[in-house]
Parts: structure tokens; C-alpha cells; sequence
């Protein structure tokens, strides 16, 4: 990996990870055009650099994170599920389930259901519409969905918005609240990846890793910014026809083999 590849890749992860249409399966596609094999390095370097993304949400929700105790109280609750779940089946993920297939299936299938999900919300209306009005049963049902998306390609803020929008969230509290339980789960998750793979990082991968960092960090605050307001005004469902598309050619290219794993 170049320092060239490390920003493309910075860039994609940024721009991806907030948004309902899986940063993982984006960063494998564009590792796959980039000539980048799926080494422990790169699929550290791919979880790593979502600290910086991250640290954006953390910039922008900082009063909120730093003075609203209640809404800590619930963003606990939904953390818990996919922190003992994550923590037990880390080794089946990382092992079986980074595959072309899994990754393509999971994105059509959530394009799928993000269409479904707006025509249900057609006869059923939003009730809650901030953070702390979310009841605990439903923090924990939000963390339960955030679960699925151990499973490569389902998107972590994917699962979490159509898991708050079918418990009755309007689109807005829906994805904050999602950006915000992101806040734990993946400081968790990079903390305990980059922990267990410490000892392939050398001064020439650190390098790299920070230029991710930062460039995850910047195209991540544009990102975040753009979705809010774009929800404003529309649906989910041209992420869901995007997830779709993007999941036919995750396919096609599976099928002549240019994605590999190893």
C-alpha cells in the first residue's frame, strides 16, 4: 500500500461509514480496483482508519456527548448487544464471513429492505423524534439490529437507521442516533482489531494509518452533514436502489474473478 492508497481509501471510509450503504463492502471494491490484496494488514488498516470517521461525529454531537447523560444512558443500552456479540463471534467474522458473496448478498438485501421499509412507513408515522424520548426496550431492539451488521456489506449505520425507523423514529433521530451509538461500538471494535493485530504495524504502516485517519476524518465531516440535510428532504430510498446496484456489481465482478480474498 502507498501513501496514494492509503488516502483513497481514507477518503472512501469518510464518505461511506455514516451513510446506510456499507463502508466495508466500498473499501474491498476499491482495495479490489486499487490492486490492494486482503491482507491482516488491510483489513486491520480498513477497521483502523474508522476512528477518524468517528472522531467527526465526536467534533460535530460534542455538546451532546459531553452533557446529555440520559442520552448516554440509552446509546449504553443499545451498545450492549453488539459489544457481547461482537466480542464472541469476532474470530467466525473475520474467518468465514469477508467474502464477495456475503458482502453482495447482504447489500442487496438491505437496499431491499430500506425500499420496503419506506413503503411501510407510508401508513405508519414517526413517534419519536429526539434521542432521549427513545425507551430503553427500544435502545436495546436498536442494538439488536446494529448486531447484524457484524455480517459484512449490511452497513452498521444501514441496520441501525432501518431498526429505528421500524420501532417508530423519524428519519433525523434515526441516523443520529445512529451516528452516536457508532461512537462506542467502534472504538470498541477498532481498539480490540488493532490490538489483536499490533504486532504487523511498523513505523512505515503507522504512517499510513494516520494519513487514512485524517483524510477519514475530513471526508467524514462532509458526509455526515450532507445526509442530514439530505434526509430532510428525502427518503431512503435511493440508498436502498444504490445498494442494490452496487451489490449486482460486487456480483458480476465476483463472478470473473477479480476480488480475492486471502
Amino acid at each position: 500500500m502507498h501513501v496514494s492508497d492509503a488516502v483513497i481509501l481514507g477518503i472512501v471510509e469518510g464518505l461511506t461509514e455514516f451513510l446506510p450503504v456499507s463502508s466495508t463492502g466500498h473499501l474491498i471494491l476499491v482495495s479490489t480496483l486499487l490492486g490492494l490484496k486482503q491482507t491482516d494488514f488491510q483489513k486491520t488498516f480498513e477497521v483502523a482508519i474508522q476512528l477518524g470517521s468517528i472522531l467527526a461525529v465526536v467534533f460535530l454531537f460534542y455538546r451532546r456527548l459531553f452533557t446529555d447523560i440520559e442520552l448516554w444512558k440509552r446509546i449504553f443500552v443499545a451498545f450492549l448487544p453488539t459489544g457481547v456479540l461482537g466480542f464472541l463471534l469476532y474470530k467466525f467474522i473475520k474467518g468465514y464471513l469477508f467474502n464477495p458473496f456475503v458482502v453482495a448478498t447482504m447489500l442487496i438485501i438491505g437496499g431491499i429492505v430500506f425500499i420496503l421499509v419506506e413503503v411501510w412507513l407510508k401508513k405508519h408515522p414517526p413517534q419519536v423524534h429526539d434521542e432521549d424520548q427513545i425507551p430503553y426496550w427500544k435502545a436495546f431492539a436498536i442494538g439488536l439490529f446494529q448486531s447484524l451488521a457484524m455480517i459484512p456489506g449490511t452497513s452498521r449505520s444501514g441496520s441501525t437507521i432501518i431498526g429505528g425507523l421500524l420501532l417508530g423514529l423519524d428519519r433525523k433521530t434515526a441516523a443520529e442516533f445512529s451516528f452516536l451509538l457508532a461512537v462506542p461500538t467502534m472504538f470498541a471494535a477498532t481498539g480490540y482489531d488493532v490490538f489483536k493485530h499490533r504486532h504487523e504495524f511498523n513505523l512505515e504502516n503507522w504512517n499510513l494509518l494516520l494519513v487514512g485517519f485524517i483524510t477519514a476524518f475530513i471526508s467524514a465531516l462532509i458526509a455526515v452533514k450532507w445526509f442530514l440535510n439530505f434526509i430532510k428532504k428525502h427518503n431512503f430510498v435511493p440508498f436502498g436502489i444504490y445498494r442494490i446496484a452496487l451489490g449486482l456489481l460486487f456480483l458480476l465482478i465476483s463472478l470473473i474473478g477479480s476480488i480475492k480474498f486471502h
